[in-house]
């Protein structure tokens, strides 16, 4: 099934929503990178939200025949599933402030309403 990635960022938005993840951000890298079209950003309250928000979009995109290529679970409060031209980045607060990838990206304007 090919779907095009700013439907999979519309998924990938709806299925974190469920689950109550904050601060959804998406940045548009297409221009800037080979590794992906958009990033998501967004946060969890704990360790264990921060995982829950990853499981439950991997098991309803993998509903939706969509299988990531790679998930990097880390005992640090920070996920990151690779679902191909989008990458999906779960975080504690304290992690997201530190590595500010939407700083990283600064000539990227970060965005929740993309779509």
């Amino acid at each position: 099934m090919f779907i095009d990635s700013t439907e999979k960022v519309n998924k990938i938005k709806s299925f974190a929503e469920e689950i109550k993840a904050q601060d959804i951000l998406f940045l548009d890298v297409k221009d800037k990178t080979s590794l992906a079209d958009y990033y998501i950003v967004c946060t969890g309250t704990s360790s264990i939200h921060v995982k829950s928000i990853a499981e439950n979009v991997v098991d309803k995109m993998r509903k939706e025949k969509l299988k990531p290529t790679r998930e990097e679970y880390g005992d640090n409060g920070w996920v990151l599933i690779d679902f191909g031209d989008v990458l999906l980045h779960v975080m504690l607060e304290e992690n997201r402030q530190y590595y500010d990838l939407e700083s990283l990206w600064q000539n990227i304007s970060p965005s929740n309403d993309l779509l």
